[in-house]
């Protein structure tokens, strides 16, 4: 049997102020292309399908057209879950109905959630969908008192477990955050407060697959894997590249995996420099690419944005050097623990990179005592 394993496509997405529905469109044609040349049996979404609970319009039209091919198109079963960022009621919809079609769709968690079965050369594949929860609905659900995610997903693969025979092929699709992996927390919405969310991989241990959703870095390796986002939604993630898994799954239980790199519409790219060097020496390889520029200049630059657009169409968003330098200073110290003049040294510093001298020191004493006095009256 042959899968393919993707998450996180967060349809609707709006990223500084751009609405990334075209951008989706285009990497999920790709996708599908993918999966045809590749002939794969089956494609596992691992949750965070919409970026809202209350998805906009043309986000459901994306996601109808997108599984409409797959399924219709190429004659694929398409096995999702709904996850935190998912209306799990919304998404789970006439999932009985959809299941004779080729759609298993996980909504919201019920005492009792059946694994999806597939038959292929080598006998039955079962799917188990630990889907996500609350502790505290969890807990009423299944009438046991349950305190963290990890518990969560530890009393349900146990119920599924269950329902399956111990030495049939299995795979996992769940939405966690796996211990010891790495977050990106621009663009990841917490599972829970707390530090509570972490789930340990020894409940992966008893499938031939896992196929994770959550974290949006590719990541993982052997038989438990994340295959991130659909793409890239934090400029902190400009270095990641996208991809999807294939897995290949013998009649004994052994996977192959293969990673393939998708291709956006456009980069997403940081770039840093001065104003008059951006626009007398353009980098014209990123003028297509969505851009977060950082500029060096001491001072601000009028209407600097909508300048440098005739040079660089697609910037999504422009800030200065020197304002980013501030968080790493003492100012990021709880500032009622430190008095007028100290925080307006640090400020004055980094925005003219020099200290204060005698005279403006002077001022600052002065003024200082001025409001002293009035707040005294």
């Amino acid at each position: 049997m042959r899968f393919l394993h993707t998450s996180d496509w967060h349809l609707g997405r709006i990223f500084h102020g751009l609405r990334l529905t075209d951008d989706q469109a285009y990497i999920l044609d790709a996708l599908i292309s993918l999966e045809k040349d590749s002939r794969t049996d089956a494609v596992l979404i691992a949750g965070d399908i919409y970026d809202r609970s209350a998805p906009p319009t043309e986000a459901v039209s994306l996601l109808n057209e997108v599984l409409s091919r797959l399924i219709y198109g190429a004659g694929q079963n398409v096995i999702l879950i709904a996850e935190n960022h998912d209306s799990g009621e919304r998404l789970g919809f006439a999932q009985s109905l959809l299941a004779k079609h080729k759609l298993f769709i996980t909504g919201p968690l019920i005492e009792n959630i059946l694994p999806v079965v597939l038959t292929y050369t080598y006998g039955p594949v079962y799917f188990t969908p630990p889907t996500y929860a609350e502790p505290y609905g969890a807990s009423e659900i299944f009438s046991c008192q349950l305190k963290t995610n990890e518990e969560v997903i530890k009393e349900q693969i146990r119920r599924q477990l269950e329902q399956i025979p111990k030495k049939a092929r299995k795979i996992a699709l769940a939405h966690v955050f796996l211990s010891g992996s790495v977050e990106n927390f621009d663009s990841e919405r917490p599972l829970s407060i707390g530090g509570t969310a972490a789930v340990s991989s020894k409940y992966f241990d008893y499938f031939n697959y896992a196929s994770l959703g959550h974290l949006h870095a590719c990541q993982g390796r052997g038989k438990i894997r994340y295959s991130g986002s659909l793409m890239k939604y934090s400029f902190n993630a400009a270095s990641q590249k996208k991809c999807v898994h294939i897995i290949d799954l013998d009649g004994d239980g052994n996977i192959n995996a293969e990673t393939i790199y998708l291709t956006p519409r456009r980069e997403l790219t940081c770039t840093t420099g001065s104003f008059d060097d951006l626009c007398k020496n353009p980098k014209t390889e990123l003028a297509k690419n969505y851009l977060q520029i950082t500029l060096t200049d001491e001072h601000p630059i009028l209407d600097a944005k909508s300048r440098l657009q005739d040079v660089y169409p697609h910037i999504l968003h422009l800030q200065y050097q020197r304002h980013q330098q501030l968080s790493d200073t003492a100012l990021t110290l709880n500032h009622m623990q430190r008095s007028v003049k100290d925080l307006f040294e640090d400020f004055f510093k980094k925005m003219k990179n020099m200290p204060l001298d005698e005279s403006e020191e002077k001022l600052l004493a002065g003024a200082t005592m001025d409001v002293e006095k009035e707040d005294e009256q």
